[in-house]
């Protein structure tokens, strides 16, 4: 119902926004007719007119997106909610089970261990939030050294395999046009550690019930890293590519409705690899045929 009522508002304001634009012309026009011998009215009168059609468009251009903006703010809000809800009431309901029962030990054991999930799901969440918060300070993260990323990356699959119980073979690392000398980046570890690890999460998460990602580092010349991170999952519709590393951004299609999140990881990387002197962008040949994800970022030469 909501996003129902937020479209009509949209196509409310294109349309009257149009209608005013088709109102100031057709003013214009007969004002012009009638007044086509006064040559500096007929000036001035272009020249206000063309303010007023620049004026309309711009609100018009404004109101549509907050609108939008209001949308995928609500929408965060309550995936936030929803991802801070759930391990909270999980964790709940464990204590008191634990708490009002006699449990056998291999019992209890499997409570803490899912007690444990629920709770560095419920941290990556806070994580993930304060990371958004941090992305736009220029100031944090300036802390840098020398980084052996190639590593880094390795490190990084360890920890998704472990986090989200894969088989090794689940993710494939490659590297190639190394030469024997490294992947080494100047940069920071924690942020560098976050763009990848979120890169690797959204590519097993968006792979449904078969997870096989492919992870391939390379550097194609003196100057840059790239890190190509690519699944076999859902993929991503043309016209959402665009919009993904946006703030709150989350593909629409009903394919991915069930998987959960912030809609701040792609936010978050962009913004790290923009602090390195680097870039991100996304590929996808459409629903159903997979998405890759590349970072590249500058070579620190030995």
């Amino acid at each position: 119902m909501r996003i129902t009522s937020r479209s009509k508002a949209i196509a409310f304001f294109v349309i009257l926004g149009i209608c005013l634009v088709a109102l100031a012309v057709a003013l214009n026009v007969g004002w012009i007719i009638l007044n086509w011998r006064e040559g500096v009215l007929l000036f001035f009168g272009v020249i206000f007119f063309l303010l007023i059609i620049a004026g309309m468009i711009v609100n018009t251009s404004f109101l549509v997106h907050e609108i939008r903006r209001n949308e995928q703010h609500d929408s965060f809000i309550n995936a936030v909610t929803h991802e801070l809800k759930t391990p909270v009431a999980s964790i709940r309901l464990h204590l008191e089970t634990l708490q009002r029962r006699e449990l056998a030990e291999p019992q209890r054991q499997e409570f803490y261990r899912i007690m444990l999930h629920d709770t560095e799901r419920l941290l990556g969440t806070v994580e993930q939030v304060l990371r958004a918060g941090q992305a736009g300070d220029k100031k944090a993260g300036r802390e840098k050294k020398e980084i052996d990323f190639r590593q880094l990356v390795r490190d990084c699959m360890e920890l998704a395999r472990t986090r989200h119980h894969l088989q090794p073979d689940a993710l494939r690392f490659e590297d190639s046009g190394m030469n024997g000398s490294g992947a080494s980046v100047r940069g920071n570890a924690e942020d560098l550690r976050t763009a990848v690890s979120n890169v690797l999460d959204n590519a097993i998460k968006y792979s449904g019930q078969q997870v096989a990602v492919n992870v391939r580092l390379a550097a194609p010349d003196e100057k840059r890293v790239v890190l190509s991170v690519q699944d076999h999952g859902m993929g991503i519709p043309p016209e959402d590519l665009k919009f993904i590393f946006k703030r709150f951004y989350r593909v629409s299609q009903r394919s991915v409705a069930h998987v959960k999140g912030t809609g701040l990881g792609l936010f978050i990387v962009r913004a790290i690899a923009k602090k390195h002197g680097g870039k991100v962008f996304a590929a996808s040949e459409g629903e159903g045929r997979g998405t890759t994800v590349t970072i590249e970022l500058p070579r620190r030469m030995a």
